[in-house]
Parts: C-alpha cells; sequence; structure tokens
C-alpha cells in the first residue's frame, strides 16, 4: 500500500477545490508537500487537468530532481519548490497559484501593503514582490526566499504568479487563499480612494 496515499489524496482535494476558486486556471499552478523524515517530496504532475487529477498522478521525488514514484513528469517548477525546502527549515508544504487579482500586482512588480488585519496572523503583513527569475528555475526559488524571509508566508512572483508556505498543505492553501483576496480588496479599494495602511 502507498505509504503517502492519504497525502496525495489530500492534495489532489485541494488542488480540485482551488480549481473551483479560480486560484487555479487550466493546468496552471502546482503544490508541493515535504516529507522530511523521509526527503521525499510529493507534488503536482505537469499538463494535467486538475478535473481529472487522482492520488496516482502525485509525483514522488527526491529535491535534487530524482523521481522515486510517478507516471508523469513532475510540476516545471519543481525546483523552485526544492530551494525553498532546502533554504527554509519551516516549511513542509508549498502553494503556487496565478490567482488573477494578485498576479495582477505581480505583473507590475507591486507589493501588496498591509491593509487588513487578517493579514498579520496569516500573511505576517504585507506581500512582498520577489525579483524576477525565470520559471521553472532554482533562481526562481530562492528569489521567493529572499522575498518571505522577515516572516512573511506569501509573496508574489515577479510577472508570474503567487507563492504560499507553511508547515502544513491546509496552511499554505488557506495562505494562498488570503493573498487573493487582500489583493482583491486592495484593487477593489484603488478605485474607492487612498487605502490606508495599517502599520
Amino acid at each position: 500500500m502507498d505509504q503517502y496515499l492519504s497525502l496525495k489524496e489530500e492534495m489532489v482535494s485541494i488542488c480540485q477545490r482551488s480549481f473551483q476558486e479560480k486560484l487555479f486556471a487550466g493546468t496552471s499552478g502546482n503544490l508541493s508537500v515535504f516529507v522530511r523524515q523521509d526527503e521525499v517530496m510529493l507534488c503536482t504532475p505537469t499538463s494535467v487537468r486538475y478535473e481529472t487529477m487522482t492520488a496516482g498522478d502525485i509525483v514522488a521525488m527526491r529535491l535534487c530532481g530524482d523521481i522515486i514514484e510517478g507516471a508523469y513528469r513532475p510540476t516545471s517548477e519543481w525546483k523552485m519548490h526544492a530551494a525553498i525546502y532546502e533554504n527554509m527549515p519551516h516549511v513542509n508544504a508549498v502553494f503556487h497559484t496565478h490567482s488573477p487579482y494578485a498576479t495582477s500586482f505581480a505583473v507590475v512588480h507591486q507589493s501588496i501593503p498591509y491593509i487588513l488585519i487578517e493579514m498579520a496572523p496569516f500573511l505576517g503583513g504585507d506581500i512582498p514582490c520577489a525579483s524576477f527569475a525565470p520559471p521553472g528555475s532554482r533562481e526562481l526559488g530562492l528569489s521567493a526566499v529572499e522575498a518571505l524571509s522577515p516572516g512573511r508566508n506569501g509573496c508574489l512572483l515577479a510577472n508570474h504568479g503567487v507563492l504560499a508556505i507553511g508547515d502544513t498543505l491546509s496552511q499554505a492553501w488557506i495562505r494562498a487563499e488570503y493573498v487573493e483576496d487582500a489583493a482583491k480588496i486592495y484593487h477593489m479599494s484603488l478605485q474607492v480612494g487612498n487605502p490606508v495602511i495599517l502599520k
């Protein structure tokens, strides 16, 4: 029996719910979990639609890129995920989305300031924008690490999307949801007037 089956099933369930929430679109976005005691990274496969994804499609691999199990290739962003696990020992789950409101700020390289009280407990404050790095590269992960290192739990990836981290997958997921929520409200508040930044 697959020792990671329940974790894989949770990953697929969250993927499909995130697709319904429009955090994902098409096959964009990806997520992973790092089982540190086994040094195994479970990640979503590349180019598999979320509506049809099953637990058997989840790829088990080492951070170096060696595949342990999986019929598909891992997400093209696996190096980004691996770089985060290697450099942030408190992180065991990474959630990467292309959610539209947050990504619109990433496209203009604009961080989202601390405007909502919920941003402090869930995200650590404001949402910084990491410097641009090519998709699929280790450098992208290192750029995110730098943006996240001052105690932040979510950041924007310049011209790309969103990255949220957590100790568990459910924690990373809710943080990704709060990034998009904050981005949507900030976008709307800019149409109304001058948003007041919290200290």
